[in-house]
């Protein structure tokens, strides 16, 4: 799966509104972050919890640019619980936590405005 971490990246085409159902991004809250040198890219080892419901997931996450390990447990992240696992390194990634480009190119979380259930899904 191919990410474009670019800003100025064109728009997709466009989808069916059911195509935009199929998937399934949740907030989740992080309990725990933790270095994962074994990465091809810089990145950390994230433990999300997202409710009764989906429960808790592992995610490798490219955000060590902008996040210190230490501010990362506590926050709420979006994102997709549907995915099939990927093996990255030692590690099998169980979501797709979801961010935008900053100004320099680096992952900026999404995260909601104030705080939410764990678990909500997007609409």
């Amino acid at each position: 799966m191919h990410m474009n971490h670019d800003a100025a990246a064109p728009p997709a085409p466009e989808i069916a509104f059911d195509q935009f159902l199929a998937v399934d991004i949740r907030v989740g809250t992080i309990i725990a972050a933790e270095p994962f040198p074994e990465a091809r890219k810089p990145a950390y080892r994230l433990t999300i919890d997202f409710g009764a419901t989906i429960g808790i997931k592992r995610s490798s996450a490219q955000i060590t640019e902008r996040y210190a390990l230490e501010d990362l447990a506590g926050r709420q992240v979006a994102a997709v619980v549907n995915f099939p696992p990927r093996q990255i390194g030692p590690m099998m990634s169980e979501v797709l936590t979801l961010g935008f480009p900053g100004a320099d190119g680096e992952v900026v979380l999404v995260h909601p405005s104030v705080p939410v259930p764990n678990g909500g899904r997007l609409f």
